[in-house]
């Protein structure tokens, strides 16, 4: 569902991505690793159209977005680390946009917005303001919302950050479920380690541009002879601090981008 070839992004003197190559199989999650400044965020941007990679390739479900950046949006819904929803609409109204932004038919529309909203425990509270809404509602409707359009791949930028274990379990719960029922692939960011080992089919980690490691969790503990997949990640990328890659500003002003675009 997701190839990518020898992929390598350059800002004039400096390499952020050198080289990565990995695939995603339909159907399976993919959760993406890494210390800030790692090149994850320069990935994901390469991967959902926002930048054009130097080098290299990618396909999305046999697409090539450098070549047909619309054909590509169409098969992915993307959540970022943080919010975009429209706190002065209510859940429905924020459904709704997004299944007219993708030119879905009015009867798709009730009927995919009625299946979401329940499969993540949102249809009694559908009329309700996103304003009132606690923080894991809201990341509920929104990775909802993300799926409305019925796409063959989610991506997950920090979809669980901030939030309290009942509501990261509850999350975690319903994208498990939808990936199970409706086959999605889902490619996920996250920096909880125990959240990698119960949803990840596979792991990548990144470090200074490149993919150094890539398996499952037990693979991966295995190769570097560590009790735990947090100990596996710092024998890999070390325990020096980072930098972050992108402000918040960045992630809402892409966003709004993917979602504004030709849809």
């Amino acid at each position: 569902m997701i190839r990518v070839n020898d992929l390598t992004k350059t800002f004039k003197d400096f390499t952020a991505v050198k080289g990565v190559s990995f695939h995603v199989a339909p159907g399976e999650i993919f959760a993406f690793l890494g210390p800030n400044g790692a090149g994850k965020t320069t990935t994901i941007k390469m991967l959902t159209t926002i930048l054009r990679p130097t080098s290299g390739t990618v396909e999305l479900d046999g697409l090539n977005p450098a070549k047909d950046k619309m054909g590509a949006r169409k098969k992915f819904g993307i959540v970022f680390q943080d919010s975009s929803l429209d706190v002065e609409q209510s859940a429905y109204e924020n459904m709704e946009m997004h299944g007219v932004l993708y030119h879905m038919p009015k009867k798709e529309r009730v009927q995919r917005i009625e299946l979401m909203l329940n499969t993540f425990e949102l249809w009694d509270r559908r009329k309700e303001y996103v304003k009132k809404f606690s923080g894991g509602m809201k990341r509920r409707l929104e990775i909802a919302r993300g799926l409305m359009h019925s796409p063959k791949i989610l991506f997950l930028d920090e979809p669980t950050l901030g939030l309290d274990p009942q509501s990261r379990n509850q999350l975690w719960t319903h994208v498990k479920q939808l990936n199970e029922i409706e086959n999605t692939t889902i490619f996920l960011t996250t920096h909880y380690m125990d959240e990698v080992e119960r949803v990840a089919h596979r792991i990548g980690i990144m470090d200074h541009g490149g993919l150094i490691a890539q398996g499952t969790a037990a693979e991966l503990k295995e190769q570097t002879n560590t009790a735990s997949l947090e100990d596996a990640f710092l024998a890999l990328t070390g325990s020096s601090l980072r930098d972050e890659e992108s402000s918040s500003t960045d992630q809402l002003r892409e966003y709004a981008q993917i979602q504004g675009s030709g849809k």
